[in-house]
């Protein structure tokens, strides 16, 4: 029995290796062959010696300052907006019924991707959107749409926009996680105690415990606004687009040697990011520091309910926006006549919807396998972690598994064109295996992010008592945590399902061409004129992650239902 449980440590023990030796090793290999290029150094396109004809050609790219400038004025900016509403949002709304249930009412909206909501966000902005048809002509007397740039405005307002609607849920998620590991109700009843409001409470004596905590995310996030893709697409401005954006649109010009010029962008991106994020880290000592006297100062001054209620507001509507433009994307896809400004469409029909379905059965079966196979290796990956961190007794603090973090920190379009180099020289581009782990890079961060907590809160006497009863980690994994755990577990496949729906650049260099997903024919599609065939790519994209969403959340209470029954 002994020589059994030594077997099984042992295999645990080698599930982090073999997980970071997954993400870590070709992520770092990727960044160096995205790197060779631009240094000129690509033999296959007859770059055999190093020089700086790459960045000289980037240099000359028109709008080059622009874009990046763009790039991150606009990634700061939503980083910025989104820390402050959820820490204006923890404060002024701790222990209220709207903070109880914010988990439960974002949660889906992390489960729906990011094209989905920047395309409905376009459709319910735009001049000729459903807010301007709501009020016009009756209220803004508009009998044409209004010559004003809402969306891919010059500033990128619309794309900060897109960014909120899904990182807020994101970070606030983070945030709840946080505040679990800490005595937050004590503290703030001691702080509150004092003569302290609820918000001063909070900002001093809670915020700066968890904050180490929610850094790492805020980083991912941070690095994300600042290099997608695919919602630059939909909401950027387009001359010039953001960084991300234009170096991408040169990796996939028909003239190979732009790949050159493309590396050197990718590398300047990569700089970029890393800048802000030294930038940001700066920025937190300086405010810590600066914060110090206030936070040692006795004075006290109560906020009044307008503050509460405005942080809700904010947060409410930003949930009321996804909501309503994922609406919207249903409402053109049934549309058969909707003419500007009528509020509702004139006429209903299943025309489209009956004209596009053989086209769309295959992407949607595509995305749909990818998903499961990616979420459910994460899974496991992240299961076999956290049980190595119990039965060989490695704790949180000691493990270096926040590298595998590493591709949510670094911009895609910087490793993976590296990347799809050496799955073309080890001749796995374009299938299933290479797409499927370019996949689980981004999936099993999200995965293990949202089960280490709940694993780890576990309670312990549960698994030693039936550890005594069985004598087999084994069988006391899968007869008793597993089933005790099978809500956060689901929830945590849910949301790798979800983030594989929502990648793009990872389907377009590991695929090959081959492969075509939801979101690669949602992208493609956003800048096209019919927003018919828009809304049906959009909503299916969106409607497939909620439905794996909702399956995590009625399986685990249909199966105690079936259980108790058993029982009586």
């Amino acid at each position: 029995m002994k020589s059994e449980r030594h077997k099984g440590s042992r295999a645990l023990r080698l599930v982090p290796w073999i997980t970071l030796a997954l993400f870590l090793g070709p992520v770092l290999a990727g960044l160096a062959a995205t790197a060779l290029p631009a240094f000129g150094y690509l033999p296959a396109l007859g770059g055999d010696q190093f020089n700086l004809h790459s960045w000289q050609r980037l240099f000359e790219v028109p709008g080059l300052t622009r874009a990046a400038g763009l790039s991150l004025w606009t990634g700061l900016l939503a980083t910025l907006l989104t820390v402050i509403l959820v820490f204006g949002f923890c404060s002024a709304m701790h222990d209220t019924a709207l903070f109880r249930k914010s988990q439960i009412i974002l949660s889906p909206l992390l489960a729906t991707p990011h094209v989905a909501l920047a395309i409905g966000l376009a459709f319910l902005i735009a001049p000729s959107g459903w807010l301007v048809r709501l009020v016009s002509p009756w209220l803004t007397g508009w009998t044409r749409p209004p010559d004003i740039a809402m969306v891919q405005d010059s500033l990128g307002l619309a794309l900060v926009l897109g960014l909120l609607i899904k990182e807020v849920p994101f970070i606030l998620l983070m945030t709840l996680s946080a505040l679990n590991q800490v005595p937050t109700r004590e503290t703030l009843l001691t702080a509150r105690s004092l003569g302290y409001s609820p918000v001063a409470a909070w900002l001093k004596v809670v915020l700066p415990r968890i904050y180490p905590q929610i850094r790492l995310p805020i980083y991912a996030v941070l690095a994300f606004s600042m290099s997608v893709v695919d919602v630059a697409v939909v909401l950027a401005p387009t001359t010039p687009p953001p960084l991300s954006v234009m170096v991408f649109r040169m990796f996939m010009d028909r003239d190979l040697t732009m790949i050159f010029p493309a590396s050197a962008g990718a590398c300047l991106q990569f700089l970029l990011v890393a800048a802000a994020i030294g930038a940001w880290r700066l920025g937190e000592i300086l405010v810590a520091r600066g914060a110090r006297p206030w936070m040692l100062r006795g004075h006290r001054k109560r906020s009044g309910p307008p503050l509460y209620y405005a942080w809700g507001g904010l947060v409410i509507s930003l949930v009321a926006l996804s909501v309503v433009g994922t609406l919207t994307l249903g409402l053109w896809s049934f549309a058969h006549t909707w003419f500007y400004p009528l509020a509702l469409p004139s006429a209903w029909t299943l025309s489209h919807w009956l004209r596009h379905l053989p086209d769309l059965a295959g992407p949607a079966l595509t995305t749909l396998l990818l998903g499961l196979a990616a979420a459910s290796l994460a899974l496991v990956l992240a299961l076999g972690c956290l049980q190595n961190e119990r039965v060989n007794g490695v704790g949180p603090a000691s493990r270096m598994l926040w590298l595998l973090y590493l591709p949510l920190l670094v911009p895609q379009i910087a490793f993976l064109f590296g990347a799809q180099m050496l799955l073309v020289r080890l001749d796995l581009d374009g299938t299933w295996p290479a797409l499927i782990w370019a996949h689980l890079l981004f999936v099993f961060p999200y995965v293990f992010l949202a089960l280490a907590d709940p694993w780890r809160a576990f309670d312990p006497r549960y698994r030693n008592t039936a550890l005594a009863l069985t004598g087999s980690r084994l069988r006391t994994f899968f007869r008793v945590e597993l089933p005790m755990m099978l809500k956060p577990v689901l929830f945590a496949f849910a949301i790798g399902f979800a983030v594989s729906v929502g990648q793009y650049l990872s389907t377009i260099f590991a695929g090959g061409g081959r492969f075509t997903t939801l979101t690669v024919e949602a992208v493609t599609l956003a800048t096209g004129n019919d927003r018919r065939v828009i809304g049906i790519y959009a909503l299916t994209q969106a409607v497939l992650p909620l439905l794996v969403y909702g399956m995590a959340i009625v399986l685990p209470a249909f199966l105690q239902r079936r259980q108790e029954r058993r029982n009586r």
